[in-house]
């Protein structure tokens, strides 16, 4: 289709989507690019879904169901959001972005229905038009005594171009319902009255994720949905707050509830900014809240509280998880039985590889990466989950080949589809103080090492991940980092020890071989204050991939990071800052720890300290047998369980 026509008929059909009824309250008149029921597309995904009979659950399936090219009127379809209605239709919204993929350009809040489960939906219906500001962050909440579907959203003044709401933005809450299974809704009403505080006056974001109403005990019936927000002073933001906002009434009165606020200091510096809150209820009736976690000096992307007053208050602030990897972004919360389901993507640095994970104690603990549920290993972001029917959960998630923008993804899959609880793994053991065993992973054996053992891997899934204590995150202080390693690989990169985050922007150290290079590679990335990240990195002249037993040490101390080989020292700068701040935190051997990369040969006695040991002491016996500031200490010479 020519490139005009094309223009042309997506501005006759946004101009029909415009010209609908405009709203009475209580029976807003919805419009619909066709009356027909739409059957999108599958795609490939991970388990093949087989030919089956309506109705009969399949493991796995998903098909597009928001796309800029199958929806005219609109540049780009982001913040998913889905909830399942009394009477068992899925209501899929999301936010339609009619200029470009901006967050605060001229957006709607758009809905797409179905009525068998997720299998087929219906056309595309607007049911909060933008008219040029920003209408979003869809938080829908289904009332399942009085069968009335409420949407939380919230607006600002829209812009003309791609850039993010002014600091401070006037964002302000809203509300509206459906009492037919969203086929029509209300009048939008302001709830600033009642959920928006006088000093919450700057970001106001509702969900954007389903609320939930809790089922048991004394709070059962409540209405529960989340909101983060911040405060502006007139010359900075010196606030982030995180809050449930309940109803108590089906609706008709709300208020602020649970609230954790984290102050900002003077240079820009906070230590948490819990933000897109997803809950739900545990089998105790207390609540769940998972967050995002955006640039606070805590380690960990994501952060959790829990209410036990049906989200009155929180029992305690919320909490960083160091060793959930996961990117800064929105994730979703569902409760399977007795399992918890967390969807968000797996990729510590970057929004791809949508994954399930579970928890079984209630979101204490979660899967690790290689223990969840792959979706997809494309790009990925925002997403929600929904109990579609009996037998199938739903997910709504941002996916796309090229970026995580590209559409809105709905999968559906079953409770067998999901990797099964997994036994605990081989360990190998830690000598340093308070550690626990380190978890060998992939099937990484004994080999003939330096003196006795060693571990071999065989850089496709072989590593030593270790469990995370506080212990192990160095921060701004010395460190000195002792291992031996022997490979061959005359290609690839060949990661030895991994401590912290990763990419260009997260806290991290790492050793790593890069015989294509040449080299043996060691770097620190570090966090200052509200210094931008800063990187030093030291390199040695040959990559020693001869087969035979080389010793490395990585120094930090002097103002000087180095990097030894056999006695063969390279030098540099130190960059101060904290190499373990504001980042997922894990500590790997043998891999990298977004797991893209494996070493492919054997390591033996790996060593971390805390301070910057010197020559004479790193060939000193007696400093070599004690567990004095170790940090980590794997002999790696035995695999036991």
């Amino acid at each position: 289709m020519p490139s005009g026509l094309r223009v042309r008929l997506r501005s006759v059909l946004r101009a029909r989507l415009r010209a609908a009824p405009r709203a009475r309250p209580g029976s807003v008149l919805t419009t619909a690019v066709t009356t027909a029921a739409l059957l999108v597309m599958p795609l490939t995904h991970p388990h093949p879904a087989h030919a089956h009979p309506v109705g009969e659950p399949t493991e796995f399936e998903q098909r597009i169901l928001f796309k800029a090219a199958q929806d005219p009127g609109y540049a780009c379809f982001r913040i998913p959001a889905v909830v399942r209605t009394a009477d068992g239709s899925l209501l899929a919204f999301a936010e339609g972005r009619v200029r470009n993929c901006g967050d605060a350009a001229d957006i709607d809040v758009v809905l797409k229905r179905s009525t068998d489960g997720g299998r087929t939906w219906g056309p595309l219906r607007v049911v909060n038009e933008g008219a040029g500001d920003t209408h979003g962050n869809p938080a829908p909440v289904v009332d399942r005594d009085t069968g009335r579907v409420w949407l939380a959203e919230t607006y600002n003044t829209g812009r003309a171009d791609s850039a993010g709401c002014a600091v401070p933005c006037d964002r302000t809450p809203h509300l509206q319902y459906s009492d037919d299974d969203g086929l029509t809704w209300s009048e939008p009403r302001d709830l600033s009255p009642e959920i928006l505080p006088a000093d919450w006056n700057s970001w106001y974001a509702t969900g954007p994720v389903h609320g939930i109403q809790l089922t048991r005990g004394r709070y059962a019936g409540r209405l529960v949905f989340g909101v983060n927000t911040e405060t502006w002073d007139g010359s900075r933001v010196t606030a982030n707050h995180a809050a449930l906002v309940v109803s108590d009434d089906h609706g008709g009165h709300w208020r602020v509830g649970a609230t954790d606020t984290w102050p900002i200091a003077a240079d820009g510096t906070f230590r948490q900014k819990p933000s897109e809150l997803t809950l739900t209820e545990r089998a105790d009736g207390s609540v769940l809240v998972s967050g995002r976690e955006q640039d606070g000096t805590d380690l960990g992307h994501r952060t959790q509280a829990v209410s036990r007053d049906g989200g009155g208050s929180f029992a305690a602030p919320f909490h960083d998880l160091p060793d959930l990897y996961t990117p800064q972004v929105q994730g979703a919360l569902l409760r399977l039985g007795g399992r918890l389901l967390l969807s968000c993507p797996a990729d510590p640095d970057r929004r791809r590889t949508m994954m399930i994970r579970s928890s079984y104690d209630g979101g204490r603990t979660w899967d690790s990466v290689d223990r969840g549920t792959v979706v997809t290993t494309d790009w990925s972001g925002y997403s929600d989950l929904v109990r579609a029917d009996r037998d199938t959960v739903g997910l709504l998630y941002e996916g796309g080949a090229a970026d995580a923008r590209d559409e809105i993804r709905f999968a559906r899959f079953t409770e067998d589809w999901l990797a099964p609880r997994r036994g605990p793994d081989p360990h190998t053991v830690d000598l340093a103080p308070h550690a626990r065993p380190a978890a060998v992973l992939g099937g990484a054996a004994r080999t003939d090492g330096v003196s006795g053992g060693a571990l071999r891997f065989d850089g496709t899934d072989d590593a030593v991940r270790l469990p995370f204590r506080t212990g192990l995150p160095l921060g701004a202080g010395d460190f000195t980092a002792s291992l031996w390693f022997r490979y061959t690989a005359a290609a690839g990169e060949q990661p030895l020890l991994w401590m912290g985050g990763i990419g260009t922007s997260q806290p991290q150290v790492w050793l790593r071989g890069e015989p294509a290079n040449d080299r043996v590679q060691g770097l620190i990335t570090v966090r200052d204050g509200a210094v931008a990240p800063r990187t030093a990195y030291v390199r040695t002249a040959t990559a020693y991939n001869d087969g035979e037993w080389h010793h490395a040490v990585l120094r930090r101390g002097d103002g000087r990071l180095s990097l030894s080989v056999d006695g063969t020292e390279a030098a540099a700068a130190d960059m101060p800052g904290s190499v373990s701040r504001n980042s997922p935190f894990g500590v790997h051997i043998g891999e990298r720890m977004d797991s893209r990369a494996h070493f492919t040969g054997a390591i033996d006695e790996v060593r971390v300290w805390d301070r910057a040991l010197s020559d004479p002491e790193l060939s000193d016996p007696k400093v070599l047998r004690s567990p004095k500031d170790t940090v980590l200490w794997l002999p790696l010479d035995r695999v036991g369980g």
